[in-house]
């Protein structure tokens, strides 16, 4: 703890920024260039949309999107966030996650002077506000309202288009050993809802309960949901032997976005739509 300290007296000696300095451009703002860690996957998403990708120092584990964040240090995973590294890196802007990055470990960053942009989702329609307050945190208002207005009226259509009552129940599930679904209050129950469906499993008390294949089968969900990258041959087989008793047609989406508050997510939930109502 020495070391973090004494490493992060010598970066504020060195440079003191203003929040002016800190929200500049790279294209606009000579005085200083912007060095931005991502603590989240969707984050580090955000900053490659909004123009700042060659901003970016270092990123969190499974920022693996676009491509150019693969090859860039990891300084944070479920664990928690690498202290020493991430001061190492002298940043300019650190962009957290509530539901993924530990609080303490924020408020350590923020004890410790450094700017951080925490971000707080818990449905769809947060992510416009979201990717405008980070614009206008680094200088790219006018790209973030571009892209929040485009999400925003791109969901807005899919709720149009087939979001209707009563919802379809559908049955979606990430794996099937074991076998675990969706609450009613969960994240991918809030994209089901904007396709005009439901989680078959809206009485869960808890998000994501375990179930067996005999209650789905009672259920008699109208859709069957997989958030899995597995091959479509060996998601079908898990349900060929119950077929009989289950008509419901199998839907695969990929998890790297539907689990994500990524701009991503406008296409695959239109895709996850179509498949339910069709």
């Amino acid at each position: 703890m020495c070391a973090v300290a004494q490493a992060w007296a010598h970066m504020a000696s060195e440079r003191d920024l203003s929040d002016s300095d800190i929200s500049g451009s790279p294209e606009t703002d000579t005085r200083i260039e912007i060095r931005i860690v991502s603590l989240a996957p969707h984050l580090t998403e955000w900053v490659y949309s909004l123009g700042l990708g060659t901003n970016l120092v270092a990123v969190s584990d499974y920022s693996d999107y676009p491509e150019a964040a693969k090859a860039l240090p990891r300084v944070a995973d479920y664990q928690g966030v690498d202290m020493t590294a991430i001061l190492s890196l002298q940043p300019d802007l650190v962009l957290a996650w509530k539901g993924g990055n530990k609080p303490q470990d924020i408020q350590k960053l923020s004890s410790l002077g450094l700017k951080v942009f925490y971000s707080a989702i818990t449905d769809v329609d947060d992510i416009p506000s979201e990717l405008i307050r980070l614009g206008a945190m680094t200088n790219t208002a006018p790209q973030a309202k571009a892209l929040a207005s485009a999400f925003a009226q791109q969901i807005a259509t899919l709720r149009n288009s087939f979001s209707s009552k009563p919802f379809k129940p559908v049955f979606y599930y990430s794996w099937a050993a074991p076998l675990m679904t969706v609450g009613p209050n969960a994240w991918p129950n809030k994209l089901l809802n904007i396709c005009g469906a439901k989680t078959a499993f809206y009485d869960s008390p808890v998000d994501y309960p375990q179930v067996s294949v005999t209650e789905v089968l009672k259920r008699q969900p109208e859709a069957l949901v997989a958030a899995s990258k597995e091959s479509p041959q060996t998601l079908s087989s898990f349900w060929a032997p119950h077929r009989e008793f289950l008509k419901a047609e199998l839907i695969t989406v990929d998890p790297d976005i539907t689990s994500r508050f990524s701009l991503r997510l406008a296409d695959e939930l239109k895709q996850l739509c179509i498949g339910i109502n069709s």
